[in-house]
């Protein structure tokens, strides 16, 4: 399985392909300037400025692409719908590390994390550039995609225990009743999620045990 990991020297992507490599798939690492991934294979280039006849041979298209300030915030949705456009229709699957602000909290599904009185202003134009970007995913009719909400208390340097649960669009809690996954772990279910060929056309969740 040949896998584009987009993003790969964020703390997320360079995760996913550490992890990806060590389960023996093809991994090929993009981001602007120097490689800082494990891929021996690395292209420098803007993830805007993918078409699709570079994509196209690719399995999975893994988008990682992060951003905390009001600069690079926008690009989460740009990067995704960008993708999302040069990936359809044709068989390349658009996986996306997404956020766990659009994940239902009430049974009626009206409620989502990101509306709580609790969620933190500074952290609301992330996980609006984050739902921009699902929404254009769910309303693409010819995608093959997978948008793979964390927990909430995403752990950037949590320890990897090797396990996870995958939920859906529902906010799910662990074993403690706590919201939570280390960046390790998280990627650790991407691949495998990849690997497995689930979840297509889906919106999904992992936390760990």
């Amino acid at each position: 399985m040949k896998i584009l990991v987009v993003g790969a020297n964020g703390r997320v992507g360079s995760l996913v392909v550490k992890e990806a490599l060590a389960k023996g798939l093809e991994v090929v690492a993009l981001a602007k300037g120097e490689n800082k991934s494990n891929a021996s294979k690395f292209i420098n280039k803007d993830a805007l400025d993918l078409t699709s006849e570079e994509v196209k041979d690719y399995d999975v298209v893994v988008d990682a692409v992060g951003g905390w300030t009001s600069e690079t915030i926008p690009n989460i949705t740009n990067v995704m719908i960008h993708l999302a456009d040069i990936l359809s229709n044709i068989k390349t699957r658009l996986v996306v590390v997404g956020g766990a602000g659009s994940l239902f909290v009430n049974k009626e599904r009206t409620v989502t994390v990101d509306m709580g009185k609790d969620f933190p202003d500074d952290w609301k134009p992330l996980s609006s550039a984050h739902s921009k970007g699902l929404k254009y995913l769910m309303a693409s009719q010819n995608l093959n995609w997978t948008y793979i909400s964390p927990a909430c208390d995403f752990v950037s340097d949590g320890i990897k225990t090797n396990e996870y649960q995958i939920g859906g669009e529902d906010l799910l809690l662990n074993s403690q009743g706590l919201s939570t996954i280390s960046y390790a772990d998280y990627a650790l279910a991407l691949v495998d999620i990849i690997i497995s060929n689930k979840y297509n056309k889906e919106h999904i969740s992992v936390v760990s045990k």
